[in-house]
């Protein structure tokens, strides 16, 4: 058992299909692909190249100033690298964790010559936390995203928009309005409906795991123990370890425990509720999947053999969009860039290199 506990995850309200836990999990980085986006990767100079930045002395760091009904506020963002065409917004899970899980970017997009940004959303660590329960709203999000953009010039030649669990939901809102302006898409082990997601949870997830835990963790969750250290201890080896990510807790990555611990419990209880046996709060009755078509933008849908989302759901939402793509990591879980990374990042950087190249 680890010997630190884990706060209860951004990632919960995503429950997935039960399969027993495999140290034979995938944790090998992609071997370099020649077909990859070689024509446009800039050279390592170009690439580094700061030229005209306005973020050169703070290293790519701005902090981009929100207007809300409840004022202005500053959200965290960091540049890293340079490239024209090919520029990706990192939108993270939650509502309230932050960018620090998708440090393991810096292992492949460099390499890949993609400009990308690490984005702590308003109300998140490294952004302002305004004790202001009305601006955690789905709506003031995607107007949030919006200004982001704005701020760092993106536009429909260069604009990637990546999210992954809450990061994929308010993607795929954002999409559904701003679409103009986005060149892709891509949504990360997220499914398209919260209600379907809290039935496969009651359906497959929930009788897969081991009765007698789960009836203890739900008589936790009857009682609102939820801060309960015993709510943890059942969870990280029934739950966390099986469907968040395939590997030992004291094995997990830095940036995933430093995450974790950095989540706003202000921002995620009011959206997705505190239990993480289904979601209850503002996003208990979320549901996109009849308006996918909507999105005409070249999309990747990312799920995982393991995820906490039913993936032939994921699948069958890459096939509702006007131009979509599945791509399945047979040893993921809902953080496949970390148990399953080799078949993740070769299939996120050919989705981008075939948009680049108008193949999609």
């Amino acid at each position: 058992m680890v010997n630190r506990r884990i706060p209860v995850t951004v990632f919960s309200y995503v429950l997935a299909a039960a399969v027993p836990f495999s140290a034979g999990c995938s944790t090998t980085p992609p071997v370099s692909n020649p077909a990859s986006a070689a024509s446009q990767t800039p050279s390592l100079a170009g690439y580094f190249d700061t030229t005209g930045r306005d973020d050169v002395l703070s290293g790519g760091v701005k902090a981009i100033p929100i207007t809300t009904p409840k004022g202005t506020f500053k959200v965290w963002t960091k540049r890293v690298g340079n490239n024209p065409k090919i520029k990706v917004l990192l939108l993270h899970g939650g509502p309230g964790v932050t960018h620090e899980v998708y440090e393991v970017f810096d292992s492949h997009f460099p390499g890949a010559g993609i400009e990308y940004y690490y984005y702590d959303q308003l109300g998140s660590f490294f952004s302002d936390q305004p004790d202001e329960p009305s601006l955690w709203d789905l709506p003031r999000f995607v107007e949030e995203v919006e200004q982001v953009r704005q701020a760092l010039h993106l536009d429909k030649d260069n604009f990637y928009l990546f999210g992954q669990s809450w990061g994929g939901l308010l993607g795929i809102e954002y999409a559904l309005k701003y679409q103009q302006h986005l060149k892709g898409l891509i949504v990360s082990n997220m499914v398209s409906s919260i209600p379907f997601y809290n039935d496969y949870a009651h359906k497959v997830l929930m009788p897969a795991m081991d009765q007698k835990a789960l009836a203890e963790i739900l008589a936790l969750e009857k009682a609102k123990k939820y801060e309960d250290p015993r709510y943890m201890e059942l969870l990280i080896p029934n739950f966390y370890s099986q469907h968040i990510l395939r590997l030992p807790p004291d094995q997990w990555p830095d940036p995933v425990m430093r995450a974790f611990g950095h989540m706003n419990r202000k921002v995620y209880v009011p959206m997705q509720g505190p239990s993480e046996m289904g979601a209850s709060g503002k996003l208990e009755r979320w549901d996109r999947s009849k308006d996918l078509g909507q999105i005409t933008v070249p999309t990747l849908v990312i799920g995982a053999a393991h995820d906490t989302m039913d993936p032939k759901h994921m699948e069958w939402m890459a096939g509702q969009v006007k131009r979509g793509r599945f791509l399945l990591c047979p040893n993921g879980s809902h953080l496949a860039e970390y148990d399953d990374s080799a078949t993740y990042f070769s299939g996120l950087l050919k989705f981008i290199d075939d948009v680049d190249a108008g193949r999609m």
